[in-house]
């Protein structure tokens, strides 16, 4: 077995993908169902032919027990695409445990919201922005001054083609690959034992400072997975952004919890920075949260920063804000903490 890699804030699961596609096992934790959901299915190999087959299943066997209704879905959802989406959302939320669901609740997560294609569809929705949810009344006024009524989608070819792009491929290694929901202050939801070993690696890009809304901010896709079907702005089981002081203890928690799982000599590598509207330094914040960890940096490199207009979300904002510097820095675990 490889050397087992941790992404105590996965996300997306980028790192946990980058891990199979080296042969490696991992776990990655995070406190979004969303980002789980998303994770997992990238930890999967299913045919294409087993997703669309347990697609069509589905939509034979299950009828939506419930159908959000309001202006929002009106305008957001085409009629029968809305209960199409409802009837896997009933399916997902009876069983979501085979390699199959998995993918298709992925695929599905990702088509949920996006923008209108020139050529076929790619997205279920009215034009939205892809990386995160339209907010009901500026997306109802949007819609509405626009005169862009949701069209009718074949949900089906959309899942096919989704399948192809992701599961097409040669096959891919397929090393343990563990997700979970929970929040990594918890010093258990690190817990490597599936994995069989301590963790050599732990990369990861926590919250940036003073960006608190990354679950609220998916809570149309967290809605089909069973949550509210609104806005709920709760923090619960999040990082605290209040003050940096806090926000950097938080932070200096998870690392000291993650110093407990990993090997002897193990490398901590984090990507980090802040929003524009925060005027503390990304640079001083991740140094602080360190301090005492059990951690030692020893390489800090620029990383750049995003470059300013590409989020697909531009065309719902008032104004574009200049992207801050982030930072990748690189630790090594010592023998002994504090």
């Amino acid at each position: 077995m490889g050397e087992a890699v941790l992404d105590p804030f996965c996300g997306r699961g980028t790192t946990n993908f980058a891990a199979r596609l080296l042969g490696l096992p991992s776990l990655g934790v995070d406190v979004s169902p969303v980002a789980v959901a998303i994770t997992a299915a990238k930890l999967v190999s299913p045919s294409v032919e087993a997703i669309l087959a347990e697609a069509r299943q589905i939509l034979r066997e299950y009828e939506p027990r419930y159908i959000p209704t309001g202006e929002f879905w009106d305008w957001a959802y085409h009629p029968k695409v809305l209960e199409t989406l409802c009837r896997f959302r009933e399916a997902f939320l009876e069983d979501c445990t085979t390699e199959e669901r998995i993918a298709l609740r992925g695929i599905l997560l990702g088509a949920l919201h996006g923008p209108r294609q020139k050529s076929f569809p790619s997205y279920l929705s009215n034009q939205s922005p892809r990386t995160y949810a339209p907010k009901p009344n500026y997306a109802v006024r949007f819609w509405k001054e626009r005169g862009l009524l949701p069209e009718f989608v074949d949900v089906l070819a959309i899942i096919e083609r989704r399948a192809k792009r992701y599961y097409e491929a040669p096959s891919l290694p397929k090393p343990l690959g563990v997700v979970r929901l929970g929040d990594s202050r918890d010093a258990q939801i690190l817990n490597p034992e599936p994995l069989g070993s301590q963790f050599d690696w732990v990369i990861t890009s926590p919250p940036y400072y003073g960006m608190s809304t990354y679950i609220p901010d998916q809570w149309l896709r967290n809605w089909f997975l069973g949550g509210p079907n609104s806005v709920d702005y709760t923090q619960k089981g999040q990082i605290s952004h209040t003050r940096p002081e806090e926000f950097s203890a938080n932070l200096r928690q998870v690392w000291r919890n993650v110093w407990q799982w990993c090997a002897p000599g193990a490398h901590l590598i984090i990507r980090f920075g802040s929003i524009s509207s925060r005027r503390s330094s990304p640079f001083e914040l991740i140094q602080s949260s360190l301090l005492d960890s059990g951690w030692k940096i020893i390489h800090i490199f620029h990383a750049g920063s995003a470059a300013n207009g590409r989020r697909q979300a531009d065309s719902f904002l008032s104004s574009k804000e200049m992207p801050r510097e982030e930072y990748d820095i690189w630790a090594k675990k010592e023998d002994t903490r504090n």
